[in-house]
């Protein structure tokens, strides 16, 4: 942070922001955009995207500022070197800009979400992305296709997989192994549905659909997942421990099996109602029993496993630092370095009948639970990410993971094509 702050002012004082381009104008969004009017020098908004144009412009309207509407990337060309920010409902017109240094997407959507990043790579755009749902369904080859042309695609600081991974970078610097990446959550209830959770979305402004995504565990899944394949994580069992634990974190180094997490080389899991919550933790060990001395002496306790954590996550106030460090560092706060290791597999939520077709993240229809990426593919899980849209071919059983078998694929779609090609860039 103390490197990026002074990045930002050396840009604010040269008049040469970072021109951010957002894609993707709901709850998320609209915070995002007051952050980087109101309270981040050395960036600029400068277009936001959206299908509903005036989802756009409340966006600026609630940072304060009055956009202008544009309908091509010549006439946002224009805007942006006027410095005045601008709207448009294409968000392959905002890629074709000029005047863009990187893009945001805050859509959460996973086959508009494919078209847009494959779009932004192809730009050679760095691309920060809290699109965790398309992260855990083709994240790893979209990854790969940033490199080749070498680019940034990065998931975001302050959503608790980006507060994971600078901890886990943290952790590791000091010479400490990591072998658990936690999530901390308040509620994990597999069959909560929009209905359930409307008059909480109403109180906050959020949709129901993606608040019940968080309630039902699939948030959290994905979250999980994305760090797993970024650091080369596992899972100890499908769905995680996901335990319920009233006490502090660090009351857990004595509730995993050392030789188990050592096994299996380092794992992801969650909890329930921990405290400080909704933070996360990440536990780890020492090789060097003169290190073990100072880490007791330090109030880490006696081992053999350690605890780190950080008690909160702040989201959209921490994005920018993602963008800086993609555009002027070329450092990713969280990207997969290798093939899948953790997936995401769809697990019915209700009994399902043939014929039946599968609604969205979030709904009434599917949960997703985490699964290792072997697993997936040997028994032929249908991933999360894809899940909307199919139809089943055959009766799905409450709390039965669907498989490929049991579905037919809308046709067409490109997240399909990916997820193919991303099974035979990373053999099993």
């Amino acid at each position: 942070m103390i490197i990026l702050d002074t990045a930002l002012r050396r840009r604010e004082a040269q008049g040469r922001p970072i021109r951010v381009g957002m894609i993707g104008a709901g709850f998320m969004g609209r915070g995002l955009a007051n952050q980087i009017v109101n309270s981040v020098p050395g960036m600029v908004l400068v277009a936001i995207a959206n299908r509903t144009l005036a989802h756009g412009e409340r966006a600026y309207t609630d940072a304060g500022v009055a956009p202008v509407r544009v309908e091509n990337a010549t006439q946002l060309d224009a805007a942006i070197a006027e410095g005045t920010p601008a709207v448009l409902e294409d968000a392959f017109e905002l890629l074709k800009a000029v005047h863009l240094d990187c893009i945001v997407d805050v859509t959460g959507a996973v086959e508009f979400g494919a078209r847009v990043t494959v779009a932004a790579i192809e730009r050679a755009l760095p691309v920060v992305t809290m699109n965790a749902e398309l992260d855990g369904t083709v994240g790893p080859l979209l990854a790969h296709r940033a490199r080749e042309a070498g680019v940034v695609l990065t998931g975001a600081d302050g959503d608790q997989p980006g507060v994971q991974a600078n901890l886990l970078r943290f952790v590791r610097g000091l010479g400490v192994t990591p072998l658990v990446a936690g999530n901390v959550k308040g509620l994990q209830d597999e069959y909560r549905t929009p209905t359930t959770q409307k008059a909480f979305a109403q109180r906050w402004g959020q949709d129901p659909y993606m608040v019940t995504s968080f309630a039902d565990g699939t948030k959290v899944s994905f979250e999980q997942a994305i760090v797993a394949n970024a650091f080369g994580l596992t899972v100890p069992e499908r769905g995680l421990y996901g335990w319920d634990h009233a006490g502090h974190v660090d009351e857990l180094t004595e509730r995993y099996d050392l030789d188990e997490l050592r096994a299996l080389g380092g794992i992801v899991d969650y909890v329930v109602g921990a405290k400080p919550g909704p933070g996360i933790y990440v536990l780890g060990t020492h090789d060097d029993p003169k290190q073990r001395h100072y880490l007791e002496l330090y109030k880490l306790g006696k081992g053999p496993l350690y605890s780190f954590y950080t008690p909160y996550h702040l989201c959209h106030f921490e994005v920018p630092n993602s963008v800086v460090r993609a555009v002027d560092f070329a450092d990713a706060a969280l990207t997969p370095p290798a093939g899948p290791r953790v997936d995401v597999v769809a697990t019915a939520k209700q009994d399902l009948k043939a014929g039946h077709p599968v609604d969205g993240l979030g709904g009434y229809d599917t949960y997703g639970v985490c699964e290792s990426s072997p697993v997936t593919r040997a028994e032929g899980l249908l991933p999360m990410g894809v899940a909307e849209g199919c139809v089943l071919v055959r009766d799905g059983v409450k709390d039965a993971v669907l498989t490929y078998a049991d579905v037919t694929l809308p046709p067409g779609r490109l997240v399909d094509q990916l997820r193919e090609e991303q099974d035979k860039l990373f053999p099993a």
